[in-house]
C-alpha cells in the first residue's frame, strides 16, 4: 500500500531487530514512522503527538502493549491500534478487540499482511469520527459497540416508529432518546420527559394526561398533561417498568389510538407524538411475573434499541474521563487536568457497576477534592478510600464497601447506614440509589421516610 497523503505511525517493540524491520516496512510504503522502544517511550512519544496508527508488541519487558494502545486511544480517539504478539492465543484477542484494538497479528507476520491489515484498519478508524460526530456531542464514545447502537438509532430515527430502549441504569438512555428525537423530523417539536418512577402514583395518571377544572380538591383549572405538551413532538416515558399496572390500560389506549382523555373529563383529546420509553430491568421478564401487562409491553416494543455496560466498552472510558475532567474543571474554573496513564489504567480496571454516571460523579470528586491538576494513581486511591476494583456481583458493592459492619451492630442500623451511603454515592438522586440497591423507588422512599433520613437532601 503506497499512501496518496502521508500518515503517521508508531512502531513499538523492545527487540531492536523487529523494530528497525517495521520502521523500513514503513518507511518504504510512504508513511511518516517513529519507533520506540518501550511502553514508557512509546507514552513519551504520545505526550507530544498523536499519530494515525500504532503497532505494538503486547509482552514487553517494561509493561504491556495494552497501555500503550490505552494511552494512544486517550491521546486520540481516532488513532487505530494493531497490536503484534508472539503469544497468540483467544483470551488475548478477545481482551485486546474489547479493550479497542482493531486488529490482532501474531509474530512473525509477513510485511505485506501487515500493510494489508493497517490499510484496512486505517479505513475503519476514518470512519469512527463521523459516526461519533453524529452523537450531536452528547454521547461520547468511539467504542464498535457504542457505534453500532448509535448506527441503529439513527436508523430508528428516521422511521418515526415507537422505540423502548433496555439497558443498565447510568448507560445513557436519555441521551440516546434525545438523539432519536433530534436526528428525526420531530426535531424543531417538543420533547417532552417523564419519569415514571418519580412521580407518586396517584399523581401519574393527571402527570401524563392532565386533568379537568374540579376533577380532585385543588384542582382549580384546567391543566393539560404531558402527552398534550409532547404534541407534533416526541415524549420519553423513562423508567416504565415502574408504570403501576392499573394505569397501564390507559396508557395502552393512548399510544394505540393516540388519543386520551384528561383526568375528570369525558372529552377525548387527540395528539400526534412520537413514543420513547426506556427501562433499566427486563420487561419481558416482568410480563412473565406479571408484573406488567403483555399487550403494552408488544406495543412499546416496536423498534427494541440497547446501550452497552461501561465495563463493555472500557476502551471509551480514557476519552470519557478526559471529557468530564475538563467539563467539570471549566466549570469550577480550574486549569486543564492532566491524567496520568496510571490513573487511566486504574479507571480501566475498574468495573463501575453504576455506567457512564458513577465514573462522571467519581470524575468530579477527584477534580474538587484532588487540590492538583496532575491527576495520578494516589487520587484514585484517595477517592476510593483504599477499595481496589474487582470484578462484582451485586450492584451495590461500593455502598456496602463503604459501609463497616460493626460486630454486634444491629440489622437496622446497618440497613440505615448501607441506604445512606448509597445515596450519598449517587450524590443523593433517589433513582439511580434505587437501581443500585435493586430495589424500585416507591420502596427506597419509604426506606428514606422509616429511617427518618432528610427528604429535602434525597429529593
Amino acid at each position: 500500500m503506497t499512501l496518496d497523503t502521508q500518515s503517521s505511525v508508531m512502531v513499538v517493540d523492545d527487540e531492536p531487530g523487529i523494530r528497525a524491520a517495521l520502521k523500513a516496512n514503513f518507511l518504504r510504503h510512504g508513511w511518516q514512522v517513529e519507533a520506540a522502544s518501550g511502553v514508557r517511550e512509546a507514552i513519551r512519544n504520545l505526550e507530544h503527538r498523536d499519530f494515525d496508527l500504532v503497532v505494538t508488541d503486547i509482552r514487553m519487558p517494561d509493561g504491556s502493549g495494552m497501555e500503550v494502545m490505552r494511552a494512544a486511544r486517550m491521546s486520540s480517539p481516532a488513532t487505530a491500534v494493531i497490536l503484534l504478539t508472539a503469544y497468540g492465543s483467544v483470551p488475548d484477542a478477545v481482551n485486546a478487540m474489547r479493550d479497542g484494538a482493531l486488529d490482532y497479528l501474531i509474530k512473525p507476520i509477513p510485511f505485506d499482511q501487515l500493510q494489508a491489515t493497517a490499510a484496512q484498519v486505517m479505513e475503519r478508524a476514518r470512519q469512527l469520527p463521523a459516526v461519533e460526530a453524529a452523537t450531536a456531542g452528547d454521547i461520547v464514545g468511539h467504542s464498535q459497540l457504542l457505534l453500532r447502537a448509535i448506527q441503529r438509532a439513527r436508523a430508528a430515527a428516521a422511521t418515526g416508529a415507537d422505540v423502548l430502549i433496555e439497558a443498565e441504569s447510568g448507560t445513557g438512555k436519555e441521551l440516546l432518546a434525545r438523539y432519536i428525537h433530534d436526528a428525526s423530523d420531530r426535531a424543531r417539536k417538543p420533547f417532552v420527559a417523564v419519569n415514571c418512577a418519580a412521580v407518586p402514583e396517584t399523581l401519574l395518571e393527571s402527570e401524563l394526561f392532565g386533568h379537568g377544572r374540579g376533577a380532585f380538591t385543588g384542582a382549580v383549572a384546567q391543566r393539560p398533561g404531558k402527552f398534550e405538551s409532547a404534541d407534533g413532538g416526541t415524549i420519553l416515558l423513562d423508567e416504565i417498568g415502574e408504570m403501576p399496572l392499573n394505569l397501564q390500560p390507559k396508557l395502552l389506549r393512548a399510544l394505540q389510538e393516540r388519543e386520551f382523555e384528561r383526568l375528570g373529563e369525558g372529552r377525548p383529546v387527540r395528539v400526534d407524538i412520537r413514543v420513547i420509553a426506556t427501562t433499566n430491568v427486563s420487561l419481558a421478564e416482568m410480563v412473565e411475573r406479571g408484573q406488567f401487562r403483555a399487550d403494552l409491553y408488544y406495543r412499546l416494543n416496536v423498534i427494541p434499541l440497547s446501550l452497552p455496560p461501561l465495563r463493555e466498552r472500557r476502551d471509551d472510558i480514557p476519552t470519557l474521563a478526559r471529557h468530564f475532567a475538563e467539563q467539570f474543571a471549566s466549570q469550577m474554573r480550574l486549569g486543564v487536568p492532566r491524567l496520568t496513564p496510571e490513573f487511566v489504567n486504574r479507571l480501566q480496571t475498574h468495573h463501575w457497576p453504576g455506567n457512564v454516571r458513577e465514573l462522571a460523579n467519581f470524575m468530579r470528586r477527584v477534580i474538587a477534592l484532588s487540590g492538583t491538576l496532575d491527576i495520578d494513581e494516589h487520587c484514585f486511591e484517595t477517592e476510593f478510600q483504599g477499595v481496589t476494583s474487582r470484578p462484582r456481583t451485586a450492584p451495590a458493592t461500593d455502598a456496602a464497601a463503604a459501609t463497616a459492619a460493626v460486630p454486634g451492630m444491629p440489622i437496622r442500623e446497618l440497613e440505615r447506614q448501607h441506604l445512606e451511603n448509597t445515596l450519598a454515592l449517587t450524590d443523593g438522586n433517589r433513582t439511580h440509589a434505587a437501581a443500585m440497591l435493586g430495589i424500585s423507588l416507591r420502596t427506597l422512599r419509604n426506606k428514606i421516610r422509616e429511617y427518618g433520613l432528610p427528604p429535602r437532601r434525597y429529593a
